[in-house]
């Protein structure tokens, strides 16, 4: 189900921007279900066409409401004391999706009857300026301002026009003979009168289905003036948005009867020659099940809609799908030829036109230059792709990503590696069935044709909404294991284990740690992220995390690992970001069997850690400390933890980092292009500050170790990572890796760095390895994939550093 069923389009013009900007704050709460859809008063005077008054109301919910007791209400447009609520009682229904017809009162004027009203009152509505109220109950309301108005809990929507005193936010233009105040498409209600209604021709509807002058159906209905591609015109917004459509021809390509309810038709007669109208489009029939079937010859009516997933707002950076909605359809013929679905194979490499950051709705398409243009051009159109290579694993959802350009940038394992701003990589499509999926694992094939409807989606954007998949077989890959350590080498991992806490099935904590002990081959210190505080999610003040890495030890133990250590700082509550009430944070696993921590006394949430010198070496005031805990970079954000090691009498400093998530970006295949990526602000912030902490290390130790290891939450290519290595200080050990290696993580279809492990450059023996045993795979115990560097730490000296490792790579030999 469609969570919102927003309006699109409300803020094209300036004057509705306006509005925007000045809504009142005294609104109720949006009605789920019934609404008042338009408003007409000037039936049967000078200038009408219609006879009547009349209010329309609809059910935007998934269910049939139930009028009987409910009434409609109207007052003048600045009512005095003793001016009344006029009250028109109410009997029957409106089912989902549908309208409800109130005739009023006649005027002697106008030569159009209304169609069979579903009730009749004999209100004189004002032809301008007035209020109208949906209630509950059949008693006259009292109030008289929109504050009082909003507070009345009977009300279920009300509409002020014309300037009327009461009203929800701002009230409507004034109306006129020729116009009605109608709600935009999908009845979408935001509780702010000018932005949900406009001014237009009045088209009042009956339960029925039935418009002004409606007469018997016509035994053989007639095609209207428009087709399939006058609605999705050559822009990614239809040039009919808004406007209702009679007699669109096509023929039934699919249904959909869960979810967002609804079919598709593709119009096999007429279609026109420019390859950026798309010849399919998506009829919403809301709460519904759709009644045609695949080959039902169809004419459908409705209003031309643009659905925004996840609801329109300016902050919402997602594209619309462009739809019929508010749907009459008249069956021609059944059992009538599908058209061959459009073959999706090796589509243009590039992505999206750049508008400089801004919208780029309202620009031609350019099907042969951008991929993604490419999408849009069939928007609503069969399209078939062949043996498609799973690039992105199934989840709950009975979604997956797959590939249309198999060689796009392809990972070692079969997926699609994301290596730059500039290679999102056009070949990725999300696939959604509304029937389970196999288990799907990334580099998995789909067999021969797989097959749907190109539409646009929340969470991942253009998606092939499946009506056949291939026979899915296994690409076979699976899970990881990284190569045995050498006694001289200190092995660092770092794991983010996804939000971990008691409460959690012992089941994951089981899958985690043979992680540790399995793939990584039991690590000497383990760098943890996303540890959560005793009760998890429970929001009471708890931040003590003891329960949590006591069981997880215990849980490696049990699988044959060590007794692990830890250390860690329990952060302030609520301070660290995150999950509400898990407090997560990182820490240090260390197996003290081959590495000894530093203890140094003083570390809390608020004590920041400094460098000092003791015996010529760089050395930690506190240890385990935080760096810069107050500093603004890591407001809501974990604070990095920076810890003293002793591996065969060198010194090791570790620090265990968590940046602050990609929240807030627009999307990289929204409406605005290029994205504003406006994460990386903070991220920017928290690199220059750890940044400085390796520096202040540097300058008191030149030759000290320095390993920083964690979620950076950004690419090896991004602004945070090349704090650290563009003057060669750090090196980012993913950047050793082969290109089609790089990634520790697969977000719709794209395998991609957010996790990391640097070293300083006095390290110069070092082996580094991405573990796979996560991201690529449809069962997961973490969304991350682990890492693990196995180095052999300088004593700060390159030249004793060359005897020393010589030694102990004779002892690694002696030792077998």
């Amino acid at each position: 189900m469609r969570p919102t069923l927003p309006r699109v389009g409300f803020a094209v013009t300036a004057a509705s921007a306006v509005v925007l900007a000045t809504v009142a704050p005294a609104v109720a709460t949006p009605s789920p279900d019934a609404v008042i859809a338009e408003v007409y008063g000037a039936g049967g005077n000078n200038g009408a066409t219609l006879k009547q008054d009349y209010v329309e109301l609809a059910n935007r919910g998934s269910a049939a409401v139930d009028l009987t007791g409910w009434s409609v209400q109207y007052i003048s447009a600045n009512p005095g004391a003793t001016t009344t609520w006029q009250v028109t009682p109410l009997t029957g229904q409106i089912a989902p999706g549908k309208t409800f017809l109130v005739a009023e009162q006649k005027g002697t004027g106008g030569t159009v009857d209304l169609p069979a009203p579903d009730a009749t009152g004999n209100i004189a509505m004002s032809g301008t300026a007035g209020t109208i109220a949906l209630v509950n109950g059949t008693a006259a309301l009292t109030c008289k301002t929109a504050a009082d108005c909003a507070a009345d809990t009977k009300i279920k929507d009300l509409i002020g026009y014309g300037g009327a005193t009461v009203r929800e936010g701002n009230a409507t233009a004034a109306l006129t003979p020729t116009t009605s105040a109608f709600r935009a498409v999908d009845f979408g209600d935001t509780d702010d009168n000018a932005a949900d209604f406009k001014l237009g021709e009045p088209r009042p509807v009956n339960s029925k289905g039935e418009g002004p002058g409606t007469t018997p159906p016509d035994p053989t209905p007639q095609p209207g003036d428009k087709r399939i591609h006058d609605i999705q015109g050559v822009t990614r917004f239809s040039p009919l948005f808004g406007q209702k459509v009679t007699g669109v021809p096509g023929v039934v390509t699919g249904t959909r009867a869960t979810g967002d309810r609804g079919f598709w038709i593709q119009d096999t007669e007429a279609p026109d020659a420019d390859p950026r109208t798309s010849e399919g489009i998506f009829v919403y029939t809301a709460g519904a099940a759709p009644t045609v079937a695949v080959g039902d010859k169809v004419l459908v009516s409705g209003t031309v809609a643009e659905y925004r997933p996840g609801g329109d707002t300016a902050s919402n950076s997602n594209q619309t799908l462009t739809e019929i909605a508010q749907a009459t359809v008249a069956t021609l013929s059944k059992g009538n030829p599908v058209p061959a679905p459009v073959v999706l194979a090796n589509i243009p490499t590039g992505y999206l036109p750049d508008a400089g950051g801004a919208s780029i709705e309202s620009l031609p398409l350019e099907p042969g230059k951008y991929g993604l243009d490419y999408y849009e051009s069939l928007e609503g159109t069969l399209v078939q792709v062949n043996d498609a290579r799973v690039v992105g694993p199934s989840n709950a959802f009975n979604e997956l990503w797959i590939t249309v350009n198999p060689d796009q940038n392809k990972a070692a394992r079969g997926g699609t590696v994301y290596t730059g701003y500039d290679q999102p990589n056009s070949g990725r499509l999300k696939v959604k069935s509304t029937t389970p999926v196999p288990a799907s694992n990334v580099g998995d094939v789909f067999q021969g044709a797989t097959v749907g409807a190109i539409e646009y989606t929340n969470f991942g954007g253009y998606t092939l909404a499946a009506l056949q998949l291939g026979q899915h077989q296994s690409g076979g890959i699976q899970p990881e294991v990284t190569q045995q350590g050498r006694n001289s080498e200190l092995s660092v991992a770092t794991y983010n284990v996804e939000n971990l806490d008691p409460s959690d099935p012992q089941d994951k904590f089981d899958r985690l740690a043979k992680g540790v002990v399995t793939s990584l081959r039991s690590p000497d210190v383990v760098v943890l992220e996303e540890i959560q505080d005793n009760n998890g999610a429970v929001d009471d003040g708890t931040v003590a995390a003891d329960q949590t890495l006591q069981k997880f030890v215990d849980s490696i133990v049990a699988q044959g690992g060590p007794r692990y250590g830890w250390r860690q700082i329990d952060p302030a509550n609520k301070q660290d970001g995150g999950e509400p009430g898990g407090n997560i944070r990182v820490g240090f696993l260390f197996n003290a069997n081959r590495v000894s921590f530093v203890d140094r006394p003083g570390g809390d949430a608020v004590t920041p850690v400094s460098v000092v010198k003791k015996n010529g070496r760089a050395a930690l005031s506190v240890s385990p400390g935080r760096i810069e805990p107050a500093n603004v970079a890591w407001e809501n954000s974990r604070k990095p933890l920076a810890g003293e090691f002793k591996f065969k009498g060198r010194t090791v400093f570790v620090v265990a980092n968590h940046f602050n998530s990609k929240g807030g970006d627009q999307a990289i295949h929204g409406r605005y292009q290029q994205p504003n990526r406006s994460s990386e602000v903070q991220r920017a912030k928290q690199a220059a500050t750890l940044r400085g902490f390796v520096d202040q290390v540097k300058a008191v130790d030149p030759g000290a170790n320095v390993v920083l290891a964690g979620d950076l939450n950004d690419y090896q290519f991004s602004p945070a990572v090349r704090t650290f290595t563009s003057d060669g200080a750090m090196k980012a050990l993913i950047e050793t890796l082969p290109v089609n290696e790089r990634y520790s993580y697969v977000f719709e279809g794209n395998a991609q760095v957010l996790d990391h492990i640097l070293i300083s450059r006095n390290i110069t023996r070092f082996g580094y390895d991405v573990v796979h045993v996560n991201a690529e795979f449809a069962d997961q115990a973490s969304d991350h994939d682990p890492q693990i560097v196995r180095l052999r730490p300088s004593t700060g000296n390159a030249q004793v550093d060359e005897i020393l490792f010589a030694i102990e790579d004779l002892a690694d030999c002696l030792r077998g």
